[in-house]
């Protein structure tokens, strides 16, 4: 099975995430019964809406506990190094020379707005594995984009 990189913080989400659809449960059970209870069910439109999103919480709840399962958390404030890993927080030169800031985290921590990019994401896997000083050219839905590795910190 492969691992699951993620940071403690991001693994806590995802367990209350967890707690919380499994709460869900028992009232997706009770407005089925409920919906039974108003006959046929081939026309039952709040039937179908039950089981309908009970499938949906069933398989949001499988993911997420696979997820967790095959968790690896990595304290970023543990890693040192010269090379871009998981965790890293990465200042970076764009084209225009201006310094942007991102720290590599796993696929659901990721949120640009917070300066946060997934690994497996265009520029998390270019910055992979690379030192300060070196460019890095990364392919994206505008176009291509060039970026020098100016800094990098565990943090």
């Amino acid at each position: 099975m492969e691992r699951v990189p993620m940071l403690a913080e991001g693994y806590e989400k995802l367990t209350a995430d967890l707690q919380v659809l499994r709460q869900e449960r028992p009232k997706i059970v009770d407005a089925i019964e409920e919906a039974r209870a108003h006959g046929d069910l081939s026309e039952n439109a709040e039937y179908h809406a039950a089981k309908e999103r009970q499938g949906q919480v069933e398989a949001q709840i499988a993911e997420i506990e696979d997820r967790v399962s095959r968790a690896q958390i990595i304290d970023p404030s543990t890693l040192s190094g010269d090379r871009i890993v998981f965790g890293a927080t990465v200042t970076v030169l764009d084209d225009d020379d201006k310094p942007q800031r991102y720290q590599i985290v796993g696929q659901t921590e990721a949120d640009v707005r917070q300066g946060r990019i997934s690994y497996d994401s265009p520029l998390g896997r270019a910055l992979i594995g690379k030192q300060v000083g070196d460019e890095v050219e990364v392919t994206v839905p505008s176009g291509d984009r060039f970026y020098q590795v100016e800094k990098i910190e565990f943090v």
